[in-house]
C-alpha cells in the first residue's frame, strides 16, 4: 500500500479510471458481437445499423485512449469488410 498521501490519491484515481475504461471496452466489445451476430445471420439492415453505431463507440474509445487508432481502424475496417461480402 502507499506510504505517502500523494501515492494513495493516485491509487484511488487509477482505480476510478479503470473501471471507467472497462466499462467502456465493454460497451464495445458488445456492440461488435452483435453486429457480428447479425452479420452471421445476414440480417443486413440491423447489421448497417450496428456498424454505424459500433464506428462511433470505438471512434470515440480511441480519441479517450482506450483503444489505439490503428486497432480501432483495423476493428472497422474487417467488420466493414465483412458486412459487405455478407451483402453480396
Amino acid at each position: 500500500m502507499a506510504n505517502h498521501k500523494s501515492a494513495e490519491k493516485r491509487a484511488r484515481q487509477s482505480l476510478k479510471l479503470r473501471a471507467r475504461r472497462l466499462s467502456v471496452k465493454r460497451k464495445v466489445r458488445s456492440e461488435e458481437k452483435k453486429l457480428s451476430t447479425a452479420i452471421e445471420q445476414k440480417d443486413i439492415d440491423t447489421a448497417q445499423n450496428l456498424l454505424t453505431s459500433f464506428m462511433s463507440k470505438l471512434g470515440k474509445a480511441a480519441q479517450k485512449g482506450i483503444y489505439s487508432k490503428e486497432t480501432a481502424a483495423r476493428k472497422i475496417s474487417r467488420l466493414s469488410k465483412k458486412l459487405h461480402t455478407a451483402s453480396k
